[in-house]
């Protein structure tokens, strides 16, 4: 395996985790949601749940658009 491929395999590994940890604290939120009894425990329940979806789809295409290759240079143009 080249230092490319491992550098994309690394990048990939880096992304699933942004999207299982985005899913594992939205599933904290829902619990800590479903178990508050009061306004306060409810309103961070949301919020962390809420966050944990945000980050689920916006943090992956960020380091995909981040580590994203430059365009291919044709040598048919000028």
């Amino acid at each position: 395996m080249t230092d490319a491929d491992r550098l994309a395999q690394t990048r990939y590994y880096i992304m699933t985790l942004a999207r299982i940890s985005g899913a594992a604290g939205a599933v904290f939120g829902i619990v800590i949601l479903a178990r508050a009894t009061q306004w306060g425990d409810q309103a961070i329940g949301g919020a962390l749940t809420l966050a944990s979806l945000i980050e689920m789809a916006v943090v992956p295409r960020a380091l995909a658009a981040r580590w994203k290759s430059p365009p291919a240079q044709d040598s048919k143009e000028p």
